[in-house]
């Protein structure tokens, strides 16, 4: 069976439409250059600055020099660009950037996102998370559902925020949901679960799609 990250990561990529400029942030978001559908061209963006970003670097053919901004050895595809941090968020900031693929701590019913800081530890700080959520047009939340059984979607963020009504669509290993000025509507359902399971494992309350959908099952 496909491990929860890269189930979430395949169903992330279905989202991305052709000829799409596409951030991803560090962790489960570098798992979607790997499940790009077939005749879908994709321009992946990374903050540290280049344009054309790979699949996931066979292991003992890492390049020293070729990074994405956490640090993660990677691929450049031909026709790829390099440039400096500097130019790399302008095209973040002048909304050049069609979406953004980003993990979270916490999200809410609102859009609001908080993916930075757990008050009392420490952490390598926002990065780029704050100019991507303002400059990207869509933005997309790829993440567990839960963490360690406590709820990650709530009705209200409780950590510091990274953006509000920030984010457009959330997928997790249990469901899609889409935010709506009316709430989170699960438009798609893992067939491994119930609505009453996904219900049970959200802290805010959803609003079940009239068309909703089965993913793909986990296999």
């Amino acid at each position: 069976m496909m491990d929860d990250k890269n189930y979430i990561a395949k169903r992330v990529a279905k989202e991305l439409k052709d000829g799409d400029v596409v951030n991803l942030g560090i962790g489960l978001p570098t798992l979607v250059s790997n499940y790009i559908p077939e005749g879908i061209e994709i321009t992946l963006q990374s903050e540290n600055g280049f344009l054309g970003m790979g699949p996931a670097v066979e292991p003992g053919k890492e390049d020293p020099y070729l990074v994405n901004a956490g640090g993660i050895h990677v691929t450049i595809n031909p026709g790829g660009a390099f440039f400096d941090s500097a130019d790399s968020f302008l095209i973040i900031r002048g909304g050049h950037v069609d979406a953004t693929v980003l993990g979270a701590l916490e999200v809410d019913e609102k859009g609001n996102l908080a993916n930075w800081m757990v008050p009392g530890k420490m952490v390598p700080g926002m990065g780029g998370a704050m100019d991507l959520v303002t400059g990207a047009k869509k933005v997309i939340v790829a993440m567990n559902h839960t963490a360690k059984g406590n709820h990650k979607i709530l009705k209200e963020c409780t950590l510091p925020l990274t953006a509000v009504n920030a984010v457009d669509l959330i997928i997790t290993e249990m469901g899609v949901m889409e935010v709506t000025d009316s709430g989170l509507v699960l438009t798609e359902i893992n067939p491994a679960y119930s609505v009453e399971d996904v219900q049970n494992a959200t802290g805010a309350t959803l609003i079940i799609s009239k068309n909703l959908k089965q993913m793909e099952p986990q296999n």
